[in-house]
């Protein structure tokens, strides 16, 4: 047996094999964490997992084949995140902006799996829309028709988007309605759809398994990290029911894939003012975010009715457990948070056994 000069046994494999085992399981988690603050929309949190996953990342001198996945899908996110700001570069070339980048890397991903043909054709067609309209938003029509050469280079590659985009840009109006229904609003839900079903697959990555059993074993921490989470999402969502109505507001549209690109032409004050009554009920939305936790603080405990179980029930059956955020918004429940969803399920379970 070796022995280490300090009286402890030596390290018997090779220090590098042992940081590159360490430094996959690093990368897995970082890019599970990223993934995570993506969805819930914790910006801070977001940018401080994309410093670690970047990090690492830059440390690998190439890609190893099974985690070409997880680098892509990091790089992707960290792009979407930047979608809307044109001053930010990826790439050496000054021209091409973060959604252009992002392109090339769903590009990337789309070659590492093919059992999700309908959602990835969805994601690219959206990138491909909002990176048009995120030129033009700005002004810059001449920048979004070189764009658009540059997106579809070869001439029969999704021809009917193309020439619908070419013909938006000519018109140099971004109210349209392709550009409107199609929204980068639209290309953050589907992305979370995929990142979703990446972290499923993923949930039994060593490192979080490793910290699930420290927490666990630990009781008392464990009761508090769960009540922390509790305090944490009942504040993100007591502005719930304005999300709700905006969120079922935009699920007929959310629905639509990208690929039905014909859509009835309307009058152009009609348009602004959508446009600008969506920019209200943005507006709204905020306001509400801001006084979040004084409402929180106000909100009474209220008993769960029948109608509520029986809708909670339903849910299950269509989405499945655990997916509470949508069985929240497509259920008709009273002032509830997808943490009261996922504790009332669990009494019924108990009360099930009993």
């Amino acid at each position: 047996m070796a022995v280490a000069a300090g009286g402890g046994r030596a390290c018997s494999f090779p220090p590098a094999e042992v940081e590159a085992v360490a430094a996959d399981w690093m990368l897995d988690f970082a890019c599970y964490c990223l993934c995570r603050h993506f969805v819930e929309e914790c910006t801070a949190e977001f940018r401080r997992w994309r410093g670690v996953a970047q990090a690492l990342i830059n440390g690998l001198s190439k890609i190893p084949t099974h985690q070409k996945k997880p680098v892509y899908l990091c790089q992707l996110l960290i792009r979407i995140a930047n979608g809307k700001k044109l001053e930010c570069h990826f790439e050496n070339d000054q021209r091409i902006s973060p959604l252009e980048s992002a392109l090339s890397f769903w590009t990337l991903l789309e070659r590492e799996e093919i059992k999700l043909e309908k959602l990835h054709e969805d994601i690219r067609c959206l990138i491909q829309i909002q990176t048009v309209a995120v030129h033009m938003e700005n002004g810059y029509f001449k920048e979004a028709a070189e764009v658009l050469e540059r997106l579809f280079t070869d001439s029969e590659s999704n021809k009917p988007l193309r020439m619908k985009l070419a013909t938006i840009i000519k018109s140099k109006d971004p109210y349209v309605p392709l550009l409107e229904n199609f929204n980068y609003n639209l290309l953050i839900s589907k992305i979370k759809s995929y990142v979703e079903l990446f972290m499923k697959e993923n949930e039994t990555n060593f490192l979080i398994q490793a910290a699930i059993k420290q927490v666990e074993s630990k009781g008392l921490g464990a009761t508090s990290l769960q009540n922390k989470a509790v305090n944490v999402d009942e504040n993100d969502e007591s502005n719930l029911e304005t999300k709700q109505r905006l969120m079922k507001k935009q699920q007929s549209i959310t629905n639509q894939s990208p690929g039905d690109i014909n859509t009835t032409a309307r009058p152009h004050s009609q348009q602004k003012h959508r446009a600008s009554n969506v920019l209200q009920s943005l507006n709204n939305l905020q306001n509400v975010e801001k006084h979040g936790d004084a409402l929180a603080s106000g909100r009474r405990r209220q008993r769960w009715t029948s109608k509520e179980d029986l809708e909670l029930k339903s849910g299950i059956r269509e989405f499945g457990v655990g997916n509470w955020a949508k069985i929240l918004v497509h259920g008709d429940f009273n002032n509830r948070t997808s943490v009261m969803l996922k504790d009332r399920w669990r009494t019924l379970c108990r009360l099930k056994q009993d």
